[in-house]
């Protein structure tokens, strides 16, 4: 089948739309708050559209190979830039834009208000998030790790207090510094193999020298330590609790897809650079990838059982959860891979939606316990608006109650949703991967994701216990619709990837197929020809 030739260019939306958007919204004035609010509405539906799109066609056989090639500016690869769809990237893309909706509906009614620019910011960081995901030059994803950063260092600062600045300060300086190493690799990288396109590079490893590959080799460890800051991997992840505990509801809810972009981006580059075909390189950095995973598992384990905050908890959980991707990508490459995605997208979905529900779950808390909060913060600036005039829904607390139950299941890997089934699954194809005997690394990671799991899910207990039960006899709390909606639908989107896990594990069977080929991945994107003419060119000739 073919695509017709104006839907590639959908695959420059995603980036496009939101530096459009966002750049429209700084010149309206701050207190026109509706204006922007349907501009970055209108935004995100749009996205959320053009995602679908290009996760149907490349899934349904319209572009070869199920890849879509965007040459922008008309130059062939791997000399101007490529943006990439293809299954994964489309994946991604369709669960940013879903958080996203999430996040800007509940930031509707309170936490835009608070701080200036909420609304640009958001967009220029959907831009750098859609573009990481998109492209396929190094270069390029440091750019758009830049803008997606750099509106974040603002996001995190949003209705800022003493705390908030504090941790703000210490998330920029990491991040500075990982972005500083970013660039050593990518240097590294291009002086050992001269290109800078993922695709070439794939195709250029195997026939490398041995100084130029012991130079890449060294280029891809110093580019994975970039990654792996941002991927909250131990001990590089030791700024990421403070910072979740410390950011708005919305911004805790997007940090938690940002912490996801350092392992997509592991996953891209290693599978497509030190895959099969890669010759002795083939494998390089899995190993430490198994071990470092590991100790991130165990580190998030202890600190959830020691967190009493829930913003501190849902930190080290997307520690934990950022952990077991790491470790299941690097101990069985692509064998699990399937299994591991599943367990992004459920993690993902349950964590963001936690983050939110803790900013109305606080709000359960006796008066005395707001007294005692203020208290601590002294002479800090209030970083929250006027108490919401919200309704009172019925069945307010059973809403908020069920709500957490669903996100500690899931996050705990416990049953009967999303969370069991994908650390199920990862058991069963780890084992089912080592046919002549099971290797004590196996059950190693398989013993420490059962200890997070337990760890977790008496971290969780623990906090609902004191925040539902033993605060005694509480009024219910008064929520806006805007804000019970989208953890309502992000905790219903959990129950659904249980119910339809059939069908999304078939999509990730062919998405993993896909990664594997790393060969067929380079050929499609070197073989994308730049367009010559117009159309109907040739019959004017």
């Amino acid at each position: 089948m073919t695509v017709l030739p104006w839907l590639n260019h959908l695959i420059i939306v995603p980036v496009l739309l939101p530096l459009i958007v966002g750049a429209l919204m700084i010149p309206i004035n701050q207190k026109r708050h509706g204006l922007k609010f349907g501009l970055g509405l209108a935004s995100g539906m749009l996205l959320w559209a053009v995602a679908v799109a290009l996760l149907v066609l490349a899934d349904g056989g319209y572009w070869p190979g199920g890849i879509g090639v965007y040459l922008a500016a008309n130059w062939a690869a791997p000399f101007g830039i490529a943006l990439v769809a293809d299954r994964l990237s489309a994946l991604m893309l369709v669960l940013t834009a879903t958080i996203a909706l999430a996040v800007l509906v509940f930031s509707a009614r309170r936490w835009d208000r608070v701080g200036v620019s909420f609304h640009p910011l958001f967009q220029f960081l959907l831009m750098g998030l859609n573009g990481a995901f998109l492209t396929n030059d190094l270069f390029n994803l440091f750019v758009f790790f830049e803008v997606m950063l750099a509106a974040s260092y603002g996001l995190v600062l949003h209705g800022y207090n003493l705390r908030r600045i504090q941790a703000g300060m210490q998330y920029i300086a990491v991040n500075l510094v990982a972005s500083l190493v970013f660039l050593i690799g990518v240097s590294l990288i291009y002086a050992a193999s001269g290109t800078l396109n993922i695709a070439d590079l794939g195709a250029r490893v195997a026939l490398l020298g041995a100084q130029d590959a012991w130079l890449l080799q060294v280029g891809a460890a110093v580019l994975a330590l970039a990654f792996l800051t941002k991927g909250a991997m131990w001990p590089l992840g030791f700024w990421l609790p403070t910072t979740y505990a410390s950011a708005s509801a919305p911004v805790g809810a997007m940090l938690v897809l940002m912490t996801k972009v350092g392992v997509y981006a592991v996953l891209r580059v290693w599978l497509a650079v030190f895959g099969e075909g890669a010759g002795a390189a083939e494998g390089f950095g899995f190993a430490a990838l198994t071990l470092g995973g590991m100790a991130t598992v165990l580190f998030g384990a202890i600190g959830m059982l020691a967190s009493q905050d829930g913003g501190r908890m849902a930190g080290y959980g997307a520690i934990v959860s950022s952990g077991t991707l790491l470790a299941v990508i690097g101990h069985s490459g692509g064998a699990v891979l399937a299994s591991g995605l599943y367990y992004l997208l459920g993690s993902t979905l349950a964590m963001a939606a936690f983050m939110l529900l803790i900013e109305l779950t606080e709000r359960i808390r006796p008066p005395g316990a707001a007294l005692i909060a203020i208290t601590m913060e002294a002479f800090a600036i209030e970083d929250k608006p006027e108490d919401p005039v919200g309704v009172g829904i019925p069945g307010t607390l059973a809403f908020l109650g069920l709500s957490f139950a669903a996100c500690a299941l899931v996050i705990a890997g416990m049953p009967p949703l999303a969370g069991f089934v994908a650390k199920f699954s990862l058991f069963h194809a780890m084992l089912a991967a080592a046919p002549e005997g099971v290797p004590a690394t196996t059950w190693g990671l398989i013993g420490l994701m059962i200890l997070a799991g337990l760890a977790a899910i008496i971290a969780l207990m623990r906090l609902g216990v004191r925040t539902f039960w033993a605060a005694g006899a509480v009024t219910p709390p008064r929520l806006q619709f805007s804000e019970a909606v989208p953890v309502g639908a992000l905790v219903i989107l959990c129950v659904l990837l249980t119910v339809q896990a059939g069908t999304v594990f078939d999509y990730l069977d062919r998405t993993t197929a896909g990664l594997l080929r790393s060969g067929d991945y380079a050929a499609r994107v070197l073989g994308e020809p730049p367009v010559l003419r117009a159309p109907g060119a040739e019959g004017a000739r």
